[in-house]
């Protein structure tokens, strides 16, 4: 793993490094920002997955989270949303291809050689991070994300019921079965057989048998993806039909932007504090 930055905040330190993932095949970069602890203290981990186009970087320096976790004393890990590279295969539309990962494992070429998200989040950047960061507890994680990201987290908690004690979502994409980003991507990524889809939609684990004990979603009602690709009212139903405490919060006058996920980022390390 090498540093490529290091900067003081909140008395903790906030990095930025990058490291070659046999996953993807390519190096990739996160940020990781550690809280001021004791020395020997181990400290819960919140994760944070962005949307379509984003890197590490828009949470990193937009999302107004440091001070939240240096008071409750939460790790907060961010990594980038694809592989990336002249040698990585990309599409010239933005919601496709670098940038759009969509936190799947593809299968179909030419994706398929470096676009495994889901292995890299669920399996490889944990690894590493439990190597690098000895104060990184690991049996206390949380999950947290924005639009496609929200997707990811809300996905990723799903398939691996108990790792997750904390889940919450900015703007999620709830269904990508039922809206053209989903579609976009799952049948680019996956190719047309929908049931392969099912473990990359948080409605259709719901209704699979997918259990969470609870999830906080924060929504902007002046959205302007809200009601096309969002549409948070199917999570809403899939989870009062499967029992799941959904706190589903519309906040009134709210885009899709930074400046609604900053207003926002302080309930949701509380929340993961309050679980973790």
């Amino acid at each position: 793993m090498e540093t490529l930055s290091q900067s003081r905040a909140y008395e903790g330190i906030q990095g930025v490094y990058r490291h070659h993932s046999a996953v993807t095949g390519t190096d990739m970069t996160f940020s990781v920002y550690v809280p001021p602890h004791a020395p020997g203290a181990r400290l819960p981990v919140l994760w944070y997955l962005s949307g379509l186009t984003c890197t590490h970087a828009n949470v990193t320096d937009k999302g107004e989270y440091r001070r939240a976790c240096a008071e409750h004393g939460i790790v907060f890990v961010a990594p980038d949303t694809s592989p990336r590279g002249p040698g990585v295969p990309d599409d010239e539309s933005w919601d496709f291809g670098q940038g759009a990962g969509f936190y799947v494992d593809a299968t179909i070429e030419p994706w398929a050689v470096n676009f495994r998200m889901r292995s890299y989040i669920e399996d490889e950047l944990p690894a590493l991070i439990a190597s690098e960061f000895p104060m990184a507890d690991l049996t206390r994680q949380g999950i947290s994300g924005h639009s496609m990201g929200g997707h990811g987290a809300l996905t990723i908690a799903l398939r691996n019921p108990g790792r997750f004690k904390s889940v919450s979502a900015f703007a999620p994409i709830v269904s990508p079965l039922s809206c053209p980003w989903g579609e976009k991507a799952l049948s680019g990524y996956l190719g047309p057989d929908r049931a392969a889809w099912r473990a990359y939609d948080a409605c259709a684990l719901i209704k699979d048998g997918g259990r969470l004990d609870a999830i906080l979603i924060d929504q902007g009602t002046d959205d302007g993806f809200v009601h096309e690709q969002l549409k948070p009212e199917l999570l809403k139903d899939a989870c009062d039909e499967a029992g799941i405490s959904l706190t589903l919060r519309m906040q009134p006058g709210y885009d899709h932007s930074y400046n609604f996920i900053s207003t926002f980022m302080s309930d949701h390390v509380a929340w993961a504090a309050e679980r973790l």
